[in-house]
């Protein structure tokens, strides 16, 4: 579902214009240690002003009343490797949601055909069916405890832009994590550790909880020049009756919903879709968010350093202008900021 759109120019409406040189160093290829001394870009939108901080300095722009709502996803150890039958030939299963009984939507990496037998993990046998959107259907056998042999054999995913990190792949998991289900983190939440959490508490700053299973969508290319012609397919999100009261009292009182990460943004935004107010939901979400969207539910943003021409560039832009994004990218590139997944973060005021 296309974001309703209010005011935007043409350029605003061009992928090209969303585009920027990276250095390659700037990629950050480990996560900050501890999780908090990560740096943080701080942006004012209305005046223009950037400050230079750490996440652990992230209460200093907080209030008592604000209200912080994360993205309680894990990701799911859902790599799997297995050989062709007979051949032997490598192949890399990324299984992303179940379909319907023991069969996946998934990323199938090496070429493969419809038919084509896959030996995975634990002598399994999977099928490869037909393409679907996002990738292909793979079938396990009907008696397949999926999850338990995932639990044993499968690996967290991690983007294809990190290739050096061999640590713990519990980094690339938010503390907080407790319902699995996605296929890649959501990032901006990896830089809190429970300390900050309690600390941020303890200062009168709320705090609840969305899910949104992050699938390859959020990072799937815009390959259109008119970004009113790119589609975005849909992820599982759950806004529950206790985060529409949470955001109901901040709002009553004066305080500000803080929005960690674009997943979170997403999800609080399409429970509001319908009727312009936040609603409990629990479904498919498919809001694509552009330049010129109004948002309705999300006053303050965290969030990384995201990839050119992505709908997670687009979605920013589109809370604080594209021109502004851009300008605090060059700043951050300048100032050499780590980017991406395992990267610095971003306050958007």
């Amino acid at each position: 579902m296309s974001a309703l759109l209010n005011e935007s120019t043409d350029d605003d409406l061009r992928l090209s214009s969303y585009d920027y040189e990276l250095p390659a160093e700037l990629i950050a290829q480990t996560p900050a240690e501890p999780r908090d001394s990560a740096r943080l870009m701080v942006l004012d939108r209305g005046s223009g002003e950037i400050i230079h901080r750490h996440i652990h300095d992230l209460p200093t722009f907080l209030r008592p009343g604000d209200l912080l709502v994360v993205n309680s996803s894990r990701v799911m150890p859902c790599r799997l490797l297995g050989a062709k039958i007979p051949s032997g030939g490598r192949v890399e299963i990324l299984l992303l949601r179940l379909v319907a009984g023991a069969t996946w939507q998934a990323v199938v990496g090496g070429h493969v055909r419809t038919g084509q037998r896959i030996r995975v993990a634990d002598q399994t046998e999977v099928v490869i069916g037909d393409p679907v959107a996002g990738g292909r259907l793979v079938a396990f056998p009907p008696d397949t405890d999926v999850g338990a042999l995932l639990r044993e054999h499968g690996h967290v995913p991690l983007p294809p832009y990190i290739r050096a990190y061999t640590g713990d792949p519990d980094r690339y998991q938010t503390v907080y994590a407790d319902v699995e289900g996605s296929a890649a983190a959501p990032t901006a939440g990896l830089h809190f550790t429970s300390e900050l959490i309690a600390r941020l508490r303890s200062l009168g700053v709320g705090w609840t909880s969305v899910v949104l299973h992050v699938g390859l969508d959020t990072f799937k290319p815009v390959t259109t020049e008119s970004i009113r012609d790119h589609h975005i397919h849909t992820e599982w999100i759950e806004v529950a009756d206790d985060v529409v009261e949470a955001v109901a009292t901040t709002r009553a009182s004066g305080g500000r919903v803080i929005a960690v990460g674009t997943t979170t943004v997403r999800a609080l935004e399409h429970a509001a879709a319908a009727t312009g107010e936040i609603r409990p939901f629990n479904g498919f979400a498919d809001l694509f968010i552009t330049p010129g969207y109004r948002y309705r539910v999300a006053d303050t943003m965290l969030t990384n350093f995201h990839l050119p021409r992505s709908s997670l560039l687009l979605l920013v832009s589109a809370f604080a202008g594209r021109l502004q994004i851009l300008d605090s990218y060059a700043e951050a590139i300048r100032m050499r900021y780590r980017f991406f997944s395992f990267g610095d973060a971003m306050l958007v005021l």
